[in-house]
């Protein structure tokens, strides 16, 4: 089961800051973000990989991405 994090209307860093958050609580598994801007999805694919997850699919939906985040433990 995966948990979404909405950061849909936010500017950055808040969108790395919340994923950094979310990925601090979960050890591993998959996270799905949600993000409106170019920005925003390349600074959080980038930040989660710093801490060992992969964008395993970024993929537009409406006016952004919807990002898919993995660590296999």
């Amino acid at each position: 089961m995966s948990n979404t994090i909405d950061v849909r209307g936010l500017s950055c860093p808040q969108p790395v800051i919340m994923t950094l958050n979310a990925i601090k609580k979960t050890k591993d598994g998959e996270l799905v973000v949600l993000v409106d801007t170019d920005t925003a999805k390349e600074n959080v694919s980038r930040a989660s990989q710093s801490q060992g997850w992969m964008a395993s699919d970024i993929q537009a939906e409406g006016d952004g991405y919807r990002i898919v985040l993995r660590k296999e433990n």
